[in-house]
């Protein structure tokens, strides 16, 4: 949880001044830190103005890498790996190579990887360059109350997951296990009476939560042994879940194949013999689910981002 917090701001205090076309985020669609941006940026419709670089889902004790890329090379930084990225800007950087990062494409080093504040800045900094309908997803009245609801979303929930995943002992594990289920079943209960997290309409919020959710059948319920119930058997959340992932700018983010080769290949402390499973079933992501009844509406009084063509984000 150390980070470089320098950020990107529109009077740009730490040298990074919020500049179309200057930085270049570099996520990754397996890692649900890195997911929560590629959802931002879509749904603020920031492609044109922050492009967008792709790592493969699967990495080795270095960095991560640009292995979708043709010749395994960032067409924009040149760039085999994130980590020359980071050494752009703190030779021999000691700390983690993460994603998100944003990278300023003139230095080609990283300009911030601190990913809470990221999409923070990418609706409040970023605001001049917003797509035209772009929802409100920090709606004034409603952001003392979402800090509140997201700290304990990240805590229990976002973290809760990998608590239970990487339990050193029994008794680490039976602790986590529990605080796990009881935030789970929070929100299952404050969900069952509205359609969103905040109410009538998509937040923040809601992004921080579904990066999670979505992930939890393929990959935390079993390698991570959080298996009291599958999402699937928690019915207000998992069609709160399939209301957000039919939602364009959420579903058309995933690629369920990279979340489990990232989990199940490089996590081999987990899962020393690298084997994929072959399940769960996904189908059911597209089916009804019975969440308009709530009312309210994704947008608001915005609109939904363009469509993209079937497993193609812009780049």
């Amino acid at each position: 949880m150390r980070y470089l917090t320098t950020r990107i701001t529109r009077d740009g205090r730490d040298g990074y001044p919020v500049e179309p076309g200057r930085y270049r985020l570099v996520a990754a669609r397996a890692c649900p830190w890195a997911n929560r941006t590629i959802i931002v940026r879509r749904l603020l419709g920031l492609e044109d103005a922050i492009s967008l670089g792709l790592c493969g889902p699967v990495h080795d004790a270095r960095s991560w890498t640009f292995d979708l890329d043709p010749g395994g090379v960032d067409p924009v930084l040149g760039y085999e790996r994130l980590q020359q990225a980071y050494f752009a800007r703190v030779p021999d950087y000691p700390l983690g190579i993460t994603v998100p990062a944003m990278v300023d494409v003139p230095t080609k080093a990283v300009a911030t990887n601190d990913f809470d504040q990221i999409t923070r800045d990418l609706f409040f900094e970023w605001s001049d360059h917003h797509r035209a309908g772009a929802p409100d997803l920090w709606p004034e009245h409603l952001r003392d109350e979402m800090e509140t609801v997201m700290k304990r979303v990240f805590t229990e929930v976002n973290n809760g997951v990998y608590r239970c995943g990487f339990a050193g002992s029994q008794a680490a594990y039976d602790a986590a296990y529990e605080r796990l289920w009881t935030a789970l079943d929070w929100l299952e209960e404050r969900l069952a009476t509205r359609r969103y997290l905040m109410g009538e309409t998509i937040t923040e919020a809601d992004v921080r939560l579904f990066t999670t959710l979505v992930r939890f059948d393929p990959v935390y319920h079993g390698h991570f042994k959080c298996n009291r119930q599958k999402l699937t058997e928690m019915p207000v959340l998992w069609a709160y879940a399939r209301d957000l992932f039919q939602t364009p700018g959420f579903g058309d983010t995933i690629d369920f194949d990279q979340i489990k080769a990232h989990y199940y290949v490089v996590q081999t402390d987990l899962n020393p013999t690298q084997i994929i499973p072959a399940g769960p079933d996904l189908t059911g992501w597209h089916s009804a689910h019975g969440r308009e009844a709530l009312g309210g509406s994704p947008f608001g009084e915005g609109t939904a981002p363009d469509a993209l063509p079937e497993g193609v984000l812009a780049h």
